[in-house]
């Protein structure tokens, strides 16, 4: 149900609007002057507003100009002096229309339908376009990431084979985007593979593809990744659990720019460049013999250590902000503050999923929480199925709390709420909702009961 907003200092005017809209069934919340609606604005999620011209304290044309420096909500300007110049103004500085007292019941629906369905639309289009923009920004200020940014400036530029290291979730895969986007290959493709994702058996077909009949399966001719990042960039991550077969025609395809299809015979040329990344300790690994020590050698060209969050743990505070700025926007919900309590809890966790699980913390945090996140509430919500916490905050208004006959109960029922919100989110598909969050699909499934 769309919100819309009246501004107007006439109360029969506000009252007829609202018995209009209402009928219409919209949801409608009226405020008489302009600085009281600028503020609701804030704190509210609107998706119209009908604003008067003329009005004590601040005239609507400041309020329109106030609000489009910080919302692109629609407003239709309505007035009972209307001219064809205060028409013009109100359009330059961002009405969406304009409507003259008294107002045409007809005209004025239509224009609120029309208003809505645009801003729906230009709320959609900024989403898609955050969602496709290529690269998202390298956030922090800490030693660590100061010299990631410096490498990647000098090393984009060339061609030299890139190995990054790291924890999961540190942000291993943004560091080998920004080695794309900044090399001289920005305009071919990226081409990434998860080498642990594949089984063992499919990893050379997937890598170097395969002919028509080379197995029982391969009913057509399938073209590999290094085929599809010619002129590019072959992103292999964890490159560390890649079979020792796999290793060797990897190690030839460097070597001699050349890969032959599964169950071919022809030799392509690939012109690749190759980034790695890996959570493993490969000189253990070569120590252990599950790792081809000319392979890491061909590979380490340039070693880039992405640090885990714990060792950069001043970043904290910018990495959640913009977490939940990005996240409250893809909500289509004004963003939420986060305390300075909070920023200092969430400092102290200990962070064994990195960037992955702060995302995921917040995007919680922001669901279960109220209109600000407080320390109560990272201590209540940040990790809730270890949280010893008797903090019930503001969230027990999202659950039925007659239901809840303890904490425990109360966590279950806060737990399996974020989870059913994911899985919605990611269309039903419980095994990237269950690895997204860190459980099992099986537990996964026993928490929301499927």
């Amino acid at each position: 149900m769309a919100t819309i907003l009246i501004i107007d200092d006439e109360r029969p005017i506000r009252t007829s609007l609202r018995d209009i809209l209402e009928y219409e069934d919209y949801k409608v919340l009226d405020i008489d002057n302009g600085q009281e609606g600028l503020a609701l604005l804030k704190k509210e999620k609107i998706d119209l507003v009908l604003c008067d011209i003329k009005m004590n304290k601040m005239d609507g044309m400041e309020v329109l100009s106030l609000a489009k420096e910080s919302s692109e909500t629609p407003f239709i300007m309505i007035s009972g002096h209307g001219t064809i110049e205060t028409a013009v103004e109100a359009a330059r500085k961002g009405a969406y229309d304009f409507l003259e007292k008294p107002l045409d019941l007809n005209r004025l629906l239509i224009t609120v339908r029309n208003a809505l369905e645009k801003g729906s639309l230009v709320k959609e289009t900024k989403v898609l376009k955050r969602k496709v923009s290529k690269v998202k920004e390298i956030l922090g200020n800490s030693q660590g990431i100061s010299n990631i940014k410096e490498s990647i400036e000098k090393v984009a530029p060339t061609d030299a084979r890139v190995l990054i290291t790291g924890e999961n979730g540190a942000g291993k895969e943004m560091v080998a985007r920004w080695l794309h986007e900044l090399s001289q290959r920005a305009a071919a493709p990226l081409v990434e593979v998860n080498c642990a994702a594949i089984p063992a058996e499919l990893i050379e077909s997937e890598l170097f593809g395969h002919e028509k009949g080379a197995f029982t399966s391969a009913v057509k001719q399938r073209i590999g990744k290094f085929e599809q990042a010619n002129g590019g960039t072959l992103f292999l991550d964890e490159i560390g659990d890649m079979s020792l077969s796999a290793q060797a025609k990897v190690l030839r395809a460097l070597q001699e720019n050349k890969i032959t299809r599964v169950g071919g015979e022809k030799e392509i040329s690939v012109n690749v460049r190759v980034v790695a990344a890996t959570n493993k300790d490969l000189l253990k690994e070569i120590d252990e013999g599950r790792f081809r020590m000319d392979l890491y050698h061909r590979l380490s060209v340039i070693l880039i250590h992405v640090p885990s969050l714990a060792e950069r743990r001043d970043d904290v505070p910018l990495l959640a902000t913009a977490f939940c700025e990005e996240i409250c926007a893809d909500y289509n919900i004004p963003t939420k503050e986060i305390t300075k309590d909070a920023f200092l809890a969430l400092q102290a966790l200990p962070w064994t999923g990195n960037i992955r699980e702060l995302r995921n913390m917040v995007e919680r945090l922001i669901i279960l929480s109220d209109k600000k996140i407080t320390e109560k509430e990272v201590n209540a919500f940040a990790n809730p199925a270890l949280s010893t916490s008797n903090n019930l905050t503001g969230a027990t208004s999202m659950i039925d709390l007659d239901m809840v006959d303890s904490l425990a109960d109360f966590k279950t029922f806060a737990i399996a709420k974020f989870l059913k919100h994911k899985l919605n989110k990611n269309h039903g598909d419980t095994a990237r909702t269950a690895a997204l969050v860190g459980l099992s699909e099986m537990e996964l499934k026993a928490i929301i009961g499927l």
